[in-house]
């Protein structure tokens, strides 16, 4: 009976994957009346958030250029360790006294599980990119704690930068709706960002999902068609750059950010637990 109940889901719905899974689990959340479980946590986590963007931005603006880089980078994998869809995660926030500075100081040292950060860096001394999308994860410390600080260095470059979040809820994801909040937030505390978004040089634009994962083929026709034109993608946390894309090649550069939260997976990359990765292909 088994089997046979396991043929008939491979005929009709495809494989068992991570994707599907959490596909299915926000599906029968919405077909339940709960589109959104994680409102008033993703709400409040912003708002804690907020409150120390500008004594960030300050410390990066006083570091020099080399740690600058690399402190971003560092930024944006201590953000993406407040994921509520990880257990271990979890626990460590529950105990509330977790927040971006621990996560930050909790990072493994170098060298990482994958590690082409010196490459980036090097990158990094060459001319300017022209586009960058980034396909952003998670709301609170991630989004801005660690993704505006980097968006804030591609803006100073000159790069036109597009941010990308789910057009749907999904587990704490900051989606499109809840980022145009946080936007006119953020620009009332930095005036680089305020400039970049009325000059349109930093877009907004919602990728289609409602997935922790990324399926690349199933986006949005406007996001798919800036990503035509740009030279730089940026993928960030484990469904979007692990679980979905890790072998994903573009015909531009890309740069693929995450912390491993699930032992299993973390095992199945030869790491352990909370293991980084920072791929960067050209």
């Amino acid at each position: 009976m088994c089997n046979c109940f396991c043929f008939f889901c491979y005929s009709a719905f495809g494989s068992l994957t991570v994707r599907s899974l959490l596909e299915t689990r926000e599906q029968c959340l919405y077909e339940f009346s709960f589109p959104d479980p994680y409102c008033h946590l993703k709400r409040e986590e912003n708002e804690a958030a907020l409150k120390f963007l500008p004594s960030r931005l300050n410390q990066l603006d006083s570091m020099a250029w080399l740690g600058r880089q690399m402190a971003l980078i560092e930024g944006v994998l201590a953000g993406n360790v407040f994921d509520w869809g990880s257990k271990a995660v979890t626990t460590l926030l529950e105990k509330g006294n977790f927040g971006f500075m621990e996560a930050k100081s909790s990072l493994q040292p170098r060298p990482w599980l994958v590690d082409n950060l010196d490459a980036w860096l090097e990158r990094l001394k060459g001319p300017p990119h022209k586009r960058v999308v980034i396909f952003v994860d998670n709301s609170g410390a991630d989004i801005i704690l660690g993704i505006f600080p980097l968006v804030r260095e591609f803006l100073k470059r000159g790069t036109q930068v597009i941010l990308s979040a789910n057009s749907k809820p999904a587990l704490n994801d900051i989606t499109h709706n809840e980022l145009v909040i946080i936007v006119e937030r953020i620009i009332t505390m930095d005036e680089t960002i305020k400039t970049a978004l009325y000059e349109k040089q930093l877009q907004l634009i919602q990728n289609g999902s409602g997935s922790p994962c990324l399926d690349l083929s199933r986006i949005d026709q406007t996001i798919a068609s800036c990503c035509n034109e740009a030279d730089l993608i940026i993928l960030e946390g484990m469904g979007r750059a692990i679980h979905t894309n890790y072998s994903a090649r573009f015909s531009c550069e890309s740069l693929k950010l995450a912390v491993l939260k699930n032992k299993w997976l973390a095992e199945r990359f030869g790491g352990g637990m909370f293991s980084i990765v920072v791929k960067y292909e050209m």
